[in-house]
């Protein structure tokens, strides 16, 4: 099975042989022009820097200390892309004034104003300080192609690889991980840097991108890549 991943307790003998014998998980391979997207990296979605369970009542949408330390591990990896100078966006998910057309909220029970636009539980949290030169992106469903003006950035950059971090593996960041590839663009889904509320969900996401989508990689593989890229430039 080669290199050692999350999910690789999940699966039996038999998944071993079906993942062999159908040849998944092949590498797809990045392309020369990537953009690094950083999705919901926010209050609602973090939570406080402590096991999930004990934040639960304030954050009932937040991480924990898992979703922090891959904060951390965003911040050093979105520092070596500003070094490289590669393009980087984040996104927001909220909903504007009202609630209604959220299709989220009806599948939950839990505060739902703190997801409503202007609430601070629904900006980014502050350790991540985007620069003027890099987009933040407001979206109220789960990809940032939908309903978004998304795609006619990447368009204007020339991008052909996406690089997902962020919250959640099973929810937004794959929502958008899919909607990239069936738009054909290069995926890099960084192991390390996505996490997820529910460890089950978490590591069968991260085997379905790797299984049929796109490249799960690690943060340091992602930052020999961008150096690479510089070094070609230079």
């Amino acid at each position: 099975m080669g290199e050692q991943h999350c999910w690789d307790d999940l699966l039996s003998e038999v998944d071993k042989i079906v993942i062999e014998k159908g040849g998944y998980g092949q590498t797809r391979g990045f392309g020369k022009k990537p953009l690094l997207l950083i999705i919901d990296c926010q209050p609602n979605y973090l939570g406080a820097d402590k096991p999930i369970e004990e934040q639960l009542d304030e954050w009932p949408s937040g991480g924990g200390e898992k979703a922090w330390a891959s904060l951390r591990r965003i911040i050093s990896l979105r520092d070596v892309a500003r070094e490289c100078g590669i393009p980087i966006m984040y996104t927001r998910n909220v909903q504007k004034q009202t609630l209604a057309f959220d299709g989220f909220s009806s599948k939950t029970k839990r505060d739902q104003t703190k997801y409503l636009d202007g609430n601070p539980a629904s900006e980014l949290v502050p350790d991540l300080a985007p620069l003027p030169n890099e987009l933040v992106i407001p979206k109220a469903y789960a990809s940032v192609f939908y309903g978004t003006p998304f795609e006619s950035y990447l368009v204007k950059l020339g991008i052909d690889t996406l690089i997902i971090v962020g919250n959640s593996s099973s929810g937004c960041c794959r929502a958008t991980a899919i909607d990239a590839i069936t738009r054909s663009y290069n995926l890099g889904y960084v192991e390390d840097c996505i996490t997820d509320r529910i460890e089950a969900s978490h590591k069968v996401a991260m085997l379905d991108i790797w299984m049929k989508y796109g490249d799960v990689i690690k943060s340091d593989y992602v930052k020999e890549y961008f150096y690479s890229l510089k070094e070609k430039e230079a």
